[in-house]
């Protein structure tokens, strides 16, 4: 019985659990190709103290979070610079935006129930949510995680709001030479699918891409004969917002069930 990913060439755009993807490609006949398009991720204890200390002195109108592990960290980080008090009275005085049943269930822990929030887990979702809410004027903290979600910032820019964003983990980029590589595969035809699991493999590709004038060449191949794949909503909204209408992305968020969906799409 021939398999769906028969003689395809599928790049991982992750860094972690590689092998664990390699296995699932090969399962079904594909062959796998290792294009970290991410860097490490660290938590930027220096960075974000001063930020912190600023936000807990001049408060804000709303507060916004984007992610659990991002909002619980922010509470551990104000809690070693002995500002934990202050700041969950900060946060409590606000009106509070979450993003994702995990952020929700990180405030209610804290004892704030969400003024708007998402109904399907994305950046959009929250977007939606805040919309009719006047915030000209009003001063914004939006805890984020990793990448700036640029449409986020951007929206709020254009309400009106004064954004003072708090970035608790941050990325070092991944190597220039992996994602060049990728970006002549992918315009090459050398490749038949490219794997996305986080939204910031999407941002490293098209930072990359836009800065080598190339971004257009890497949409319209994803576009006719290149698969983009998104392990879950957030990702696949990554994609979208970069041009990339023709995607996969399986409705049970794993990397077990991108791959069988790949694998189904080219059956």
């Amino acid at each position: 019985m021939v398999k769906g990913l028969t003689g395809k060439r599928i790049a991982i755009g992750g860094s972690r659990k590689i092998e664990e993807i390699s296995t699932l490609i090969e399962k079904q006949g594909g062959i796998s190709v290792a294009r970290s398009l991410q860097g490490t991720v660290f938590l930027a204890e220096k960075e974000v103290g001063p930020e912190l200390q600023a936000f807990v002195e001049t408060g804000a109108d709303w507060a916004v979070f984007t992610t659990g592990i991002g909002t619980e960290t922010l509470v551990s980080l104000a809690e070693k610079l002995g500002l934990r008090d202050r700041f969950l009275h900060v946060i409590r005085q606000a009106k509070a935006a979450s993003r994702g049943y995990k952020t929700v269930s990180a405030l209610k822990k804290l004892g704030i129930t969400p003024e708007a929030s998402d109904e399907d887990g994305t950046t959009g979702g929250l977007i939606h949510a805040l919309e009719p809410y006047d915030l000209a004027g009003k001063r914004v903290m939006v805890q984020l995680h990793g990448e700036n979600a640029p449409a986020l910032l951007a929206f709020l820019k254009d309400k009106g709001a004064s954004v003072f964003p708090l970035l608790p983990y941050r990325h070092t980029p991944p190597k220039q030479e992996t994602v060049s590589l990728l970006c002549q595969e992918i315009i090459g035809r050398e490749v038949d699918a490219v794997c996305f699991t986080t939204a910031v493999q999407v941002r490293s590709l098209f930072n990359f891409a836009r800065e080598a004038g190339i971004a257009g060449e890497i949409v319209k191949a994803f576009q006719e004969h290149v698969t983009a794949a998104a392990v879950g909503k957030v990702t696949a909204e990554a994609l979208r917002e970069e041009g990339v209408e023709r995607l996969l992305a399986p409705e049970l968020e794993r990397m077990g069930a991108m791959i069988v969906e790949l694998s189904r799409y080219y059956s």
